[in-house]
């Protein structure tokens, strides 16, 4: 089901059918290295990721994680959507590319087409997003869709301080 359309790009909702392409994304060393290891290692545990993560989302919140494909040609390039975290007040907006479509403003164009999503079709006055404090390519995404930086933030007691970039959708 397709959630949303930008020039380039179509957001859809993921299905189980989509398990390979998850399973190679988030086995990527990029991916591992700037959002963290999933263990998702077999077909069967990305349609387990699927079920339980982005299909999940859909029916608990009415959004999720999308999986973001090429208008032109339909090839599956990355995700994009928002998730909603247990230990953050808001949505959060996430994206993960291949890398062989990193540097073509696909992350810019899917993130900012989702935050306007948010406000405008689900009523989302604020949304934010979690990163490395050194993955600066993410950062620079999410200054360019107008998200600033928050706060230094950990996700659990144990877990590693990561920043928090906010945006106020009321603000005109």
């Amino acid at each position: 089901m397709i959630v949303l359309e930008t020039d380039r790009l179509v957001l859809s909702r993921f299905s189980v059918d989509d398990a390979e392409f998850i399973l190679g994304l988030l086995n990527e060393p990029s991916f591992l290295e700037n959002i963290g290891d999933k263990g998702v290692r077999t077909l069967e545990g990305a349609r387990n990721y699927l079920l339980g993560g982005p299909i999940d989302s859909y029916e608990r919140f009415g959004f999720g994680l999308y999986l973001t494909t090429l208008k032109e040609s339909g090839v599956p390039i990355g995700t994009c959507g928002l998730l909603k975290r247990d230990s953050l007040d808001d949505a959060d907006v996430g994206f993960a590319f291949l890398p062989a479509y990193f540097g073509e403003g696909y992350a810019t164009e899917s993130a900012g087409a989702v935050v306007a999503y948010a406000n405008r079709m689900l009523g989302l006055s604020r949304i934010v997003s979690i990163v490395s404090p050194t993955n600066s390519t993410s950062i620079h995404v999410l200054e360019k869709i107008g998200l600033r930086y928050d706060r230094p933030v950990r996700l659990s007691e144990d877990g590693d301080e990561i920043s928090l970039y906010s945006i106020d959708l009321t603000q005109g």
